[in-house]
């Protein structure tokens, strides 16, 4: 979505990219799709053929994101590169990386032109990494990753039903908060019917899950749960660690209002509706679900999530910022 935004303002554009995301197809005419797995003697030839590909596109700037394969390294080159950096930290011990590959990824991120970051706690909390320290750094808004001939229509107070909760249902994600807050919600007076609906896997016990809960375990695309998403009275991104997260964009993108922690959603993302609750506030987290059950006031929090969306966070707002960003170090390599 970021790459077609940056070509509709003028950019030419290479995307050198895996095959990982859940919502990966055929690869687009700006598009190199190669596999990431380095001991793998099959991936070696298109990588070879990458190298190719960007000789002959010639870039002005390597804007680099979760690089891991060395060669990905080699693809870029000399060419003045901008990293991205995501978080400040692995939400959890799956997302660590092994001592090694730190150690390659923090010098080759320390000779960068510039680094961006998704959010204002993310750009202070990593200023004086190794990788970062040094380089110009940049907070650009993060956008949703849903393409744009896919966003339903709006949904109107008579279609809202619902509360959900999607992605890894990791630790770090504080469902069992999350559903204290729900039992606490249904047993007491706000209550108007509703499931929470639980999509991803996590390690949850199925058999304590509270009243009206569903829980949608395994994969998805959005295809299969964007109407419900898009339907929900509220979306629960309602973690202990910050993240600048998908989830609270793509909410406010379908026109939902998302429901986020102190500790867990940078506030220039939320929506003032709808401000962030203590991370362990059980009443707090049930009386927002209170609220948003109404499914006028749901209408009403999810047009104003909507427009907060498209003021501050609309990907082709983003696609600007990147060139700001490009700009600035073009200007000072010439």
């Amino acid at each position: 979505m970021q790459s077609e935004a940056l070509i509709r303002h003028g950019a030419d554009v290479l995307l050198i990219t895996s095959d990982r995301h859940p919502e990966s197809d055929a690869a687009r005419d700006y598009e190199l799709v190669l596999e990431p797995r380095f001991l793998t003697a099959a991936t070696w030839p298109p990588t070879l053929k990458g190298w190719g590909r960007v000789r002959k596109f010639r870039p002005d700037v390597v804007i680099a994101e979760q690089v891991r394969d060395p060669r990905w390294i080699a693809l870029a080159g000399r060419t003045p590169r901008i990293q991205v950096i995501h978080d400040d930290r692995p939400h959890d011990p799956g997302e660590a990386l092994p001592s090694y590959e730190l150690a390659v990824l923090d010098r080759w991120g320390a000779r960068s032109a510039a680094t961006i970051a998704y959010c204002d706690y993310v750009a202070n909390a990593v200023a004086t990494r190794r990788d970062v320290a040094g380089t110009p750094t940049y907070v650009v808004p993060l956008a949703s990753d849903l393409d744009l001939n896919r966003v339903p229509p709006f949904v109107g107070a008579a279609g809202r039903h619902d509360f959900v909760m999607f992605g890894r249902l990791n630790p770090y994600k504080n469902v069992d908060v999350v559903l204290a807050a729900w039992r606490q919600h249904v047993d007491g007076g706000g209550w108007r019917g509703d499931k929470l609906i639980l999509i991803g896997d996590g390690a949850l016990d199925a058999d304590s899950l509270p009243a009206h809960t569903q829980w949608r375990r395994g994969g998805y695309r959005y295809s299969d749960v964007v109407s419900t998403l898009a339907a929900a009275k509220g979306s629960i991104a309602h973690y202990r660690r910050a993240t600048q997260s998908g989830v609270q964009v793509l909410s406010m993108h379908l026109g939902v209002m998302p429901i986020v922690s102190t500790e867990g959603g940078p506030p220039e993302y939320q929506p003032p509706e709808c401000p962030p609750i203590g991370v362990d506030d059980v009443a707090g987290l049930a009386a927002a679900f209170d609220v948003l059950a109404d499914p006028a006031t749901a209408e009403r929090h999810g047009a104003s999530a909507a427009r907060h969306y498209q003021l501050h966070c609309a990907v082709d707002i983003v696609a600007e910022r990147f060139l700001d960003v490009i700009t600035d170090v073009l200007a000072v390599r010439r």
